[in-house]
């Protein structure tokens, strides 16, 4: 949730309020004012605050956790789909009354949950891809498979055009 115009600057970014102390300490090292994400964000806060292996350790923070806070304050508000590469999309399948199972798609991960990822295959209408349909093995989590802006392979497994609901899987022939 994003809080525009909050009380505090960081309030405007994606970032979780626990975060707050790390981020705050990261602008004090880098000799900026969390103010400055107002005018867009700090596209040279990693320069400014040195390295992040270093940085991480300092502040006793996950480096991936330390990176996804350095991203936001280099760019608050950024929606990571928009990093994604355009995907070509099936011409024969333009909505949902051309999908067929069988049928194999490209498509991009929308979003990944506890039991699967959306994958939108440019007919209106993200499918599923259950968490036990994402590899030919066993999968403790759907992000370990997939991240938000993947481009994969999908085959259709059902439609239900009544209830709008598209279950697909990223195995082939299964």
């Amino acid at each position: 949730m994003r809080i525009a115009g909050g009380k505090n600057p960081l309030d405007a970014t994606s970032m979780h309020p626990e975060s707050y102390p790390v981020a705050t300490e990261v602008l004090k090292r880098a000799g900026v004012s969390a103010s400055e994400l107002e005018r867009g964000g700090i596209p040279d806060i990693e320069k400014r605050a040195g390295s992040v292996a270093e940085l991480a350790e300092q502040l006793d923070c996950g480096i991936l956790t330390l990176i996804d806070i350095i991203d936001e304050l280099k760019k608050p508000g950024r929606d990571p789909r928009d990093d994604a590469p355009e995907v070509v999309f099936n011409r024969s399948a333009l909505s949902i009354d051309d999908l067929e199972p069988g049928m194999e798609l490209k498509g991009t991960v929308r979003n990944v949950v506890d039991f699967g990822a959306f994958v939108d295959i440019g007919v209106h209408q993200d499918g599923l891809v259950h968490i036990s349909k994402l590899a030919n093995c066993f999968v403790k989590h759907p992000s370990d498979v997939v991240r938000v802006g993947d481009t994969v392979n999908v085959w259709v497994e059902k439609v239900d055009r009544d209830r709008k609901k598209i279950s697909l899987t990223m195995v082939q022939g299964k």
